[in-house]
C-alpha cells in the first residue's frame, strides 16, 4: 500500500502522525471497500466539492469524512458512534488548538447510519454534500459499482448468504425508491442518472 499525502486545506494540513493512524485503521483487516482506497475516495469528492462550490466549514467536513468510518466492524451495530467518539479523541488530542467544532463533526458522522433514510429536510448544505460524498460509489463507472458490491459482500462473509442477499437488496432497492438518492444538487445533477442505472442492474441480476 501507497501512502497518500495527508489531506490539506489551504496551509491547513492534518498532522502526519494522526493521518497515519487513520490509514492504519482503514487498512485492517477484514476490510474490502471501507478501506484506504475508500478514504482516498472520499477525500477526492471533498476536494472535487472544495473546488467547484466550496464547503461553508471545510475543516470539520473533512474530519468527519476521515473518520467516518474509522471504526468498521460488520458484527457490531455502534460503528458510527464509535467512530464518532474515536474523531472526539483525536480532535481533543492532534488538534486542541484549532478551535474545531468536535460536536459538529460527531453529529456529520452519525448522518452516516442513516443512509437510504436521510431526506433534505434532516440536512443543511454542508451536511448534505457530506452525507453525498460518502455515498458518490453509487454513481460510480459500472466497473467500479461492481467492484463496491462485491467487496461489501465480502466484508459481510461471516452472515449467511441468503440473509446478506436479502437485506442488501432490501436497502438497494429502499435507496433506487427515494426521490432523492443524493441530497445536494451537485451531486444530484452529476450522479443520479448513473447511480439508478447502477441499482437497476444490479437487482435485475439478483
Amino acid at each position: 500500500m501507497t501512502e497518500s499525502a495527508a489531506p490539506a486545506i489551504g496551509d491547513w494540513h492534518i498532522p502526519a502522525p494522526l493521518w497515519h493512524e487513520l490509514r492504519q485503521a482503514y487498512a485492517a483487516p477484514g476490510r474490502h471497500y471501507h478501506d484506504t482506497r475508500h478514504l482516498d475516495e472520499v477525500v477526492a469528492r471533498f476536494a472535487e466539492v472544495a473546488r467547484t462550490i466550496g464547503w461553508q466549514a471545510p475543516r470539520e467536513i473533512l474530519l468527519a469524512l476521515l473518520f467516518h468510518d474509522v471504526v468498521y466492524v460488520t458484527t457490531r451495530h455502534d460503528n458510527e458512534a464509535e467512530s464518532a467518539v474515536a474523531a472526539r479523541a483525536a480532535i481533543a488530542r492532534w488538534l486542541a488548538t484549532e478551535a474545531i467544532d468536535a460536536d459538529r463533526v460527531a453529529a456529520l458522522i452519525m448522518l452516516t447510519a442513516r443512509h437510504g433514510t436521510l431526506t433534505l429536510a434532516d440536512v443543511d448544505r454542508d451536511a448534505a454534500l457530506f452525507v453525498d460524498c460518502d455515498m458518490s460509489i453509487l454513481g460510480a463507472a459500472p466497473a467500479r459499482f461492481d467492484e463496491y458490491e462485491r467487496d461489501v459482500g465480502r466484508e459481510y462473509a461471516a452472515i449467511p448468504p441468503e440473509i446478506y442477499a436479502a437485506g442488501r437488496r432490501h436497502f438497494l432497492e429502499r435507496i433506487l425508491a427515494a426521490d432523492r438518492i443524493f441530497l445536494s444538487d451537485h451531486f444530484h445533477a452529476a450522479l443520479d442518472q448513473a447511480a439508478r442505472a447502477n441499482l437497476r442492474r444490479t437487482l435485475a441480476a439478483t
